[in-house]
């Protein structure tokens, strides 16, 4: 865009309807502020999301807690300190006897749905000026009166077009990352009833011994071990918890009864790879929508599947210190024997991998791709990490305390939530026993805290008006008094004085 820098662009359509809930059904029970963003820069949205807000395709949206059914309270994970749980455990060696038996669970289903529909939010199109309009805007005349307001910030800024096109984790090239969690405190043995006898132990580590031992014979009537290890038996670290990673390449052994393979392709622009799979990806959504959400055969629309899951505002992005496949829109692909079984829409953004939808072939719905997809998400999170220090967190879209089938997000720990009011991160140990009670909270305890970042003077908010950028001071003058100074307002105290003094807001 001129001068090299980037802009994001959006019409803000206030919050007074309600909608459909997507989580109890109730029709008119979901009410949320939503904008429509022609275009959006990575650091825009993560700073957005850090303040609530969520896309649905172009359609940006913040629930507006105090009012909806269903408060949806934004979540993050700690990437690099997640420890699979033990139900998380189950759930990959599931996948990894599928994997190497090719034997598929029966009569289990995910039990852990991804979010609503999409759609549920209400967006809508943009009804005051055409996408081509706004680019034409940005490019031709957005410097005109940028001088009048010096607290415009440099956006990120493109790499050339020698981009890299994507990449590709398979069980040939599992992902890995220092082990840096804190050490869990092992259980006491028992001594049993009788002191003389020796002390209890562990089935799992008798049987390791056993399994030692055995090698240990082998290797000296053979001449030569037949698995490999190490030359002296390995201390034993029962404190020591085994990372993510050894339990993801556990999932997929080699020469199996099925190959399972995750590709990650550029969803927008869209890449060579993301269009040649096109049509495949969209069937498994149509077959999706069908099966879980119960939708009837016309609706989950070619049209519907691009608006929501394909369509993004935000654009390739490089940094030299950001991760090789940049920031943006991604599909990632879990392709089972050669076809599409599943697929993780996703967000690579400056701090954070984050969750966009999954959807997945209903055959495999005993496989629990749900969570499965929220493992290896965040084990990508933590390999992206090594490559740009500070994306290291998971986020996971919303929770909903008052949804128990919602509530499994909270189980990806540590995590936190966003407070609703000062918009800081709570741990989440911290924020259920105030969800309990009420469903609606506000998570920051200290009653003088209030919205650090809000932004005081209207009046340097940034519209784009006639082709021209230019503060809401200067716009409001140029107009003898603008009379949409409330609505404005409104939509700057939502954004924040970060984003209020650098979104190009459209004014018609």
């Amino acid at each position: 865009m001129a001068g090299n820098k980037s802009y994001t662009i959006v019409e803000y359509f206030g919050g007074d309807d309600g909608y459909r809930c997507g989580y109890c059904k109730n029709q008119i029970g979901n009410f949320s502020h939503g904008m429509w963003s022609h275009t959006m820069t990575v650091q825009d949205y993560q700073d957005l999301i850090d303040r609530g807000w969520r896309r649905s395709g172009k359609y940006v949206y913040k629930p507006i807690l105090k009012k909806t059914c269903c408060p949806q309270y934004t979540i993050r994970c700690h990437a690099l300190k997640f420890q699979p749980s033990k139900s998380h455990k189950k759930i990959l060696k599931k996948m990894s006897k599928f994997i190497s038996k090719g034997e598929l669970p029966k009569g289990e289903e995910d039990g852990e749905p991804m979010d609503s529909g999409c759609g549920e939010a209400g967006p809508r199109e943009p009804s005051k000026v055409c996408h081509s309009e706004v680019k034409c805007a940005a490019i031709t005349d957005i410097q005109k009166e940028v001088a009048e307001c010096p607290t415009i910030t440099e956006g990120q800024k493109k790499a050339g077009d020698a981009a890299p096109t994507g990449s590709e984790t398979s069980q040939k090239d599992p992902v890995s990352v220092p082990d840096g969690r804190t050490a869990a405190a092992a259980p006491k043995p028992g001594m049993g009833a009788d002191p003389s006898r020796p002390i209890c132990r562990k089935a799992k580590d008798l049987r390791k011994e056993r399994r030692l031992q055995k090698d240990q014979m082998r290797q000296h009537t053979d001449g030569v071990s037949s698995i490999v290890s190490p030359a002296h038996p390995a201390p034993t670290h029962t404190n020591q918890p085994k990372p993510l990673e050894e339990f993801i390449n556990e999932s997929l052994p080699e020469n199996s009864s099925h190959c399972l393979e995750v590709r990650l392709v550029r969803s927008n622009p869209p890449s060579p790879q993301f269009k040649a799979s096109f049509d495949a990806s969209y069937q498994v959504y149509k077959l999706y929508q069908m099966a879980i959400h119960k939708d009837p055969p016309d609706k989950p629309s070619e049209s519907q599947f691009r608006r929501f899951l394909c369509d993004s505002p935000l654009e390739a992005e490089y940094s030299p210190d950001g991760p090789e496949v940049g920031y943006g829109s991604f599909h990632q692909q879990y392709w089972l024997d050669g076809r599409i079984v599943a697929v993780g829409v996703i967000d690579i953004l400056p701090t954070c991998v984050s969750s966009v939808y999954l959807y997945y072939h209903p055959d495999f719905a005993s496989l629990s791709l749900g969570s499965y997809s929220a493992l290896r998400e965040i084990a990508f999170t933590r390999q992206l990490q090594k490559q740009s220090p500070k994306l290291s967190y998971y986020y996971l879209g919303f929770y909903i305390h008052s949804c128990p089938k919602m509530r499994y997000k909270g189980q990806y720990r540590p995590s936190d939530l966003l407070c609703p009011e000062t918009y800081i991160w709570v741990p989440i140990e911290r924020c259920l026993p105030h969800l309990e009670n009420s469903r609606y909270a506000r998570f920051n305890q200290d009653p003088d805290a209030g919205d650090a970042r809000v932004l005081k003077d209207v009046g340097r908010a940034l519209v784009l008006y006639r082709r021209t950028v230019m503060p809401y001071a200067a716009y409001s003058r140029k107009r003898k008094g603008s009379s949409d100074e409330t609505e404005v307002q409104q939509y700057a105290g939502l954004v924040g004085q970060d984003c209020a003094e650098r979104i190009l807001l459209y004014r018609s």
